[in-house]
């Protein structure tokens, strides 16, 4: 929690740039590496100052082109960006940090609840035939992309997908549950919003993931203004932690591959800092 006491232990002004690696964290990621290409030179980028370009891409938000000179170059950058994203890379670090995360809190590796939820963002001003294109929110008149996230409940990211804005909570939910591949094979229920509710969810829900039980938490007609709805509240904080991350601002990837890969950077980002500073 952000109070006068505890703001000195999440202090980073010692660091070049506030979105480096700590050395604790780069303990913690270092091992998650993979070790370059057999027959060929011997690598010559340091690992370290990489994963720093790219989390100061994430932190700030801004272009390629503007990463800072004492950086390595952007083209080597996003080299490792594309590589580790589709080369589960990035999937083997989020799971690795995940696991110990879970032990830190005294869970079990993997969870039995979780909690489903959707954000809507607005798409940035691009164009051409290499991009996946946005859609339109009706509910929220949003055009862009969606994040349909689930989590678990400690608020740590299971898994995503991103997709256009028109697709439906619904139809986003059955993509991701279907997408997880018994990773987690414990998960017994899932929380959702009224979004979520009737035959079409659950029915899905069934073909991918028989026994699974699904529990609406619905809002009171007679509530007014904010209010604290059990479970769904986790999710909507998760939501919260991520977009702490500029890049996540608004949708300025051109692929929703591109989008998901800063997603769960954030996420890698999130669970370095809670393995690191403790609550």
């Amino acid at each position: 929690m952000w109070t006068t006491e505890n703001r000195p232990r999440y202090n980073r002004d010692k660091l070049r740039y506030p979105s480096d690696l700590t050395d604790r964290e780069w303990d913690f990621l270092e091992p998650l590496i993979p070790p370059a290409k057999r027959g060929g030179g011997k690598r010559r980028v340091n690992m370290r100052e990489v994963v720093n370009g790219i989390m100061y891409i994430l932190s700030t938000g801004c272009q390629w082109r503007y990463i800072p000179k004492d950086l390595p170059p952007r083209s080597t950058v996003n080299r490792y960006f594309c590589l580790w994203g589709s080369d589960g890379t990035l999937d083997r670090m989020h799971i690795a940090l995940y696991v110990k995360c879970r032990e830190q809190a005294e869970r079990d590796g993997s969870p039995t609840a979780c909690i489903i939820d959707s954000q809507s963002v607005k798409a940035a001003e691009k164009g051409g035939s290499k991009i996946d294109p946005p859609g339109f929110d009706a509910g929220k008149l949003i055009k862009g992309k969606k994040r349909h996230v689930l989590v678990d409940t400690l608020g740590l990211l299971l898994h995503a997908m991103i997709t256009s804005a028109a697709v439906q909570d619904r139809d986003g939910g059955i993509m991701v549950m279907g997408n997880l591949f018994g990773q987690f094979p414990f998960l017994k229920t899932i929380f959702a919003d009224s979004a979520y509710a009737g035959p079409i969810f659950q029915n899905g829900l069934t073909e991918v993931m028989p026994g699974m039980k699904v529990e609406i938490v619905k809002r009171s007609d007679r509530a007014k203004g904010f209010v604290i709805l059990p479970k769904r509240w986790i999710v909507e904080r998760t939501i919260a932690w991520l977009g702490r991350c500029r890049r996540l601002a608004k949708d300025w990837e051109n692929l929703n591959q591109s989008a998901l890969v800063f997603l769960r950077l954030a996420s890698i980002r999130l669970m370095l800092r809670k393995l690191c500073i403790p609550s």
